[in-house]
């Protein structure tokens, strides 16, 4: 391709002088062209499209996108979901060939590149296209229809390692893509089997457990949208919907069951459920499940298994998880992209110092700006009872449609809201930590922690709703001295991630021990 691109001052380019690769560009400025295809620096406009790209090696995939949706019979064009890390290695390419194996070298390189690390023997190098793993072909229609162009950084990793049968502990930021690097690799392997055994009767033969109801039900969707038209059947387990059905499921045959620890336990020591097939355990927020004591429960489930392959996930590892993990493999992979226990870098953290008696007024005061106010918005409380009364006092303050949502309500009002709040008919939910964990909730633009939670932690996974698939998000905290005790955490976690802090968090005697050592580096800004 040459002489294919103008600079974006619309002067030619020649091919000699643009960048070849996309990995080659740098990052978009605030206020740049981003690339269409990575979201790089879209340096160039493509002349057969007026589109901003980074590099030839973009432009082949517009060009080669763009004549695929103009074919007879081609499928509509998937939901992309926006990305900005996706884009580092390949081109599309629809060559049936066989693909040579990364060197060591190469495997390296790619990981830096990346920010992933890897502690295990034999790790398999990272993927360069889903369609290098030998999956379904039919696997791989529904991993483009479900938005996935690209392996994810965490997903060209775990997913290869865990066709290999090895056991699991990952850690990626939130919104990484880690429920599709584990139900992938899932919805292959049970397929193949019931292919291979002509099994009109399925038989279980992989588990995902989760802290929460809305995660379980969450993950249960994306199972089906991976697994349509394949031999793949599902089955959810959680409270709040009736243990008859959720049994006559199973007993019809399924190849997955999603649920939460506490109500397979109960529907195993109610009624005989065959769980001898179940070869792949996930552990989806494993350290969630411990903070909420579920350690018990999860250990009962995995001794009645019949030593499976087990896959841990969460956006943060603590000591504990790492004793669960070894205890429960022999040999457990480490597998670790971007930055462990650290907020999505795509998330812009705002915090403001805000007394208690002024945190409402200070929240209508977000909501009714037409510069900071960001809809759709999810604003994290502390309490059910808060929760229900900021919800209304949203309402009437500010004129805005506000739900609350916590762990009280029913399963179908809590699906209701969730619906509404997607769809766009609600601009504002009031939640409790119900949904700090893992749900996607792709259209949210703002985080609002009203009340900070009782670790950092939970901050992590609240302020991570704000950014999924690597879109850009704003979280806004309201800090005062209520919250002493998470200070130095807060300022490290702040520091981290190029956010200001607030004078009055900065000069707090709980906060010196922290912030001494990056006292020189306030005055910088970060785009906020």
């Amino acid at each position: 391709m040459e002489s294919c691109v103008v600079a974006e001052n619309g002067s030619n380019v020649s091919g000699d002088d643009v960048k070849e690769r996309c990995w080659d560009q740098r990052e978009a400025l605030p206020d740049e062209p981003r690339c269409v295809i990575c979201g790089r620096y879209g340096e160039y406009i493509c002349n057969e499209t007026d589109d901003d790209i980074c590099s030839l090696e973009c432009k082949g995939i517009l060009l080669s996108r763009l004549a695929k949706s103009q074919q007879p019979n081609a499928r509509p064009c998937p939901v992309k979901l926006p990305a900005t890390d996706e884009c580092y290695y390949v081109r599309d390419n629809d060559n049936k060939s066989e693909v040579k194996p990364l060197t060591t070298d190469q495997t390296e390189l790619l990981r830096r590149k990346l920010d992933i690390l890897v502690k295990g023997d034999a790790t398999p190098p990272p993927i360069l296209s889903f369609a290098s793993c030998k999956l379904p072909q039919k696997l791989l229609e529904n991993i483009e229809i479900a938005g996935y162009e690209l392996p994810t950084p965490v997903q060209t990793q775990a997913i290869p390692a865990a066709l290999a049968r090895q056991s699991l502990l990952v850690s990626a930021e939130t919104g990484s893509g880690k429920t599709g690097s584990f139900l992938i690799p899932i919805v292959s392997q049970c397929a193949k089997v019931n292919d291979e055994h002509f099994q009109n009767q399925q038989k279980p033969l992989a588990m995902v457990l989760t802290p929460t109801r809305e995660l379980c039900i969450q993950v249960e969707n994306q199972a089906k949208v991976l697994g349509n038209g394949l031999p793949f059947k599902t089955a959810l387990v959680i409270g709040g919907d009736a243990m008859a059905g959720q049994l006559h499921r199973i007993q019809q045959g399924v190849s997955l069951i999603v649920g939460t620890p506490g109500r397979l336990i109960d529907l195993l020591t109610k009624h005989e459920i065959e769980l001898d097939t179940i070869s792949v355990l996930v552990l989806d927020e494993v350290d969630c499940m411990l903070q909420r004591g579920f350690r018990e429960q999860v250990m009962q489930i995995f001794t009645a298994l019949s030593q499976p392959q087990v896959l841990m996930y969460s956006a943060t590892i603590p000591k504990e998880v790492e004793r669960m993990a070894s205890s429960m493999a022999k040999k457990v992979t480490v597998i670790s992209v971007g930055k462990p226990n650290k907020p999505n870098q795509a998330v812009k953290q705002l915090a403001i110092w805000v007394d208690s008696k002024r945190k409402k007024q200070k929240l209508f005061d977000i909501l009714m700006s037409k510069q900071h106010y960001k809809p759709p918005v999810i604003v994290f409380v502390g309490s059910r009872l808060g929760a229900d009364l900021l919800s209304e006092a949203i309402t009437v303050s500010t004129g805005l449609k506000a739900l609350s949502i916590h762990g009280e309500k029913s399963m179908k009002d809590r699906r209701e809201i969730v619906r509404s709040f997607l769809v766009g008919e609600i601009p504002v939910i009031v939640a409790t930590g119900v949904l700090g964990r893992g749900i996607d909730l792709l259209t949210v633009k703002q985080v609002i922690v009203f009340d900070m939670p009782n670790s950092i932690k939970e901050y992590v996974h609240q302020v991570g709703r704000a950014s999924r698939m690597g879109e850009e998000g704003t979280a806004i905290v309201f800090v005062n001295e209520e919250n002493k005790k998470l200070f130095p955490d807060l300022v490290e976690t702040l520091k981290t991630s190029g956010a200001a802090i607030p004078r009055e968090l900065a000069s707090s005697r709980y906060s010196v021990g922290s912030f001494s050592a990056g006292r020189g580096k306030r005055k910088r800004t970060h785009g906020f």
